[in-house]
């Protein structure tokens, strides 16, 4: 079993610097660690930084962010994605409100919205030193290849959240246990990486059975992923004469759900003929084809044709509202339809050079 005492040892040297994450020897905050969580799920440390900088400044604590109305917490969280995450967010951060403070058991936090195994045990670990190891992508790898395992993910989960725990097993750990889970993903995104693993510089290289292989970069081995499907839409960017544009809400429940959206068509397996999508834009007009963009989503990539055309006024029983082009940057629009509004803006630009 590799030496807990070592791994500690190693991270005391070296541990990433955090914004979320408390100095040396001072105790962590529940509200930082949870927001990191949450931000950090399938997105990079990198893209969460400056999300979670800007989300501390404007609510500080959890009850100010259970104050906040859920759209100004929307569109706070635009461009990071997943934005389930958000709405569950502000749900949680009200319920934590109510409570008066955060359960500190992995059963009770799970009992939260948008807080599953991992986030739980990931907050009882490093905010209230509960002896659990919290299983991500980097502990994944790390336990596939110290214990050399060969069943392929996603299969080989269940057996690789048991080895994890078997990390934990010495003193050392259950003395630290927020330290020990945070030297585990500090080994995993900057020692045991995915390519080309620096094991001479590892504190567990002596007691890896997948480095004694000599391939330790092939561990974790993964079944082959599926196809992703391909589908089309069509989105209508219209302006009136004073240069705002329609925006509408996407339904609360499926993807995307609450974000702000250009109108548009459906998205499908097929294209759609300009005739055919001509029926879902929300004002008669001409339009012309602007631009085509793509975007990929986890479970399959989409084209999406934005149409351009202008109205003399808007018809407010129309669904959605109305937004100026000045304001656009307030709106809770998800990646995806800030990739439309970049061409609108660009021709908008083109029109008024001389």
């Amino acid at each position: 079993m590799p030496s807990s005492a070592a791994l500690l040892a190693w991270y005391d040297r070296h541990r990433r610097a955090m914004p979320w994450r408390a100095a040396p020897g001072h105790a962590a905050s529940p509200y930082h660690v949870w927001l990191s969580e949450i931000m950090l799920q399938q997105t990079t440390v990198a893209a969460v930084r400056p999300y979670f900088t800007r989300f501390i400044t404007r609510y500080p604590t959890v009850a100010t962010l259970a104050q906040a109305p859920r759209d100004d917490v929307l569109a706070l969280w635009a461009g990071l994605g997943y934005y389930s995450r958000a709405r569950n967010l502000h749900a949680c951060a009200r319920q934590i409100a109510d409570m008066g403070r955060f359960p500190q058991t992995v059963a009770d936090l799970t009992r939260l919205p948008g807080i599953g195994p991992y986030t739980a045990r990931a907050i009882a670990a490093i905010a209230f030193d509960q002896p659990v190891i919290p299983v991500d992508g980097n502990v994944e790898r790390v336990t596939a290849r110290v214990f050399n395992v060969q069943d392929p993910l996603p299969g080989a989960r269940r057996i690789l959240a048991q080895l994890a725990e078997r990390l934990n097993e010495e003193p050392e750990a259950r003395a630290r246990p927020g330290d020990f889970a945070q030297a585990l993903f500090d080994l995993g995104a900057t020692i045991c990486t995915s390519r080309n693993p620096a094991c001479g510089l590892c504190p567990w290289r002596e007691d890896c059975a997948g480095a004694k292989t000599g391939d330790p970069a092939s561990l974790p081995r993964r079944a082959p992923k599926a196809a992703r499907p391909q589908r089309f839409g069509t989105c209508f960017a219209v302006l009136d004469g004073q240069d705002a544009i329609w925006l509408r809400r996407r339904p609360e429940s499926g993807l995307l759900g609450g974000m702000t959206e250009l109108p548009g068509t459906p998205w499908r397996d097929t294209r759609w003929t300009a005739e055919d999508a001509a029926a879902y834009c929300p004002f008669p007009g001409r339009f012309r084809e602007l631009a085509m963009i793509n975007h990929v989503f986890t479970h399959f990539s989409l084209q999406l044709t934005v149409m351009f055309g202008r109205v003399a006024q808007f018809d407010a029983r129309q669904e959605g509202f109305s937004c100026a082009l000045s304001m656009i940057g307030a709106q809770a629009l998800p990646s995806v339809m800030r990739k439309t509004i970049g061409p609108v803006l660009a021709a908008l630009q083109q029109e008024s050079s001389p």
